[in-house]
């Protein structure tokens, strides 16, 4: 049996979860077998920077840091290959920060 594997990627999981719950929900209103949304690891990006734009530190001899850190959250969906499901999914309004791929299997 054909399907399509969506998946979803973005910094805030509320956003992919809510997405998730529009995407089961085209699937069953028109019958369609669904598998997840299976949550993949969280990747995290993560930098470091001195304070100071001397490099010195704050001058008693113990340098201060900013740590910044950027989680990205992925989620998979399995729907059956159903040609009017998959058109109401390419429709849903998107988010800037959310990336979507559709991939036929």
């Amino acid at each position: 049996m054909e399907y399509a594997r969506i998946r979803l990627a973005g910094r805030d999981y509320k956003k992919l979860d809510e997405i998730c719950k529009q995407i089961k929900e085209i699937a069953s209103k028109y019958g369609v077998s669904t598998r997840g949304p299976i949550p993949l690891p969280t990747k995290k990006m993560k930098v470091t920077t001195l304070k100071t734009p001397c490099g010195d530190g704050t001058g008693h001899g113990n340098a201060t840091y900013d740590r910044w850190e950027m989680r990205i959250h992925k989620r998979i969906i399995d729907i059956g290959s159903n040609e009017r499901a998959l058109r109401q999914v390419v429709r849903i309004p998107l988010p800037e920060d959310v990336k979507i791929d559709i991939e036929l299997r």
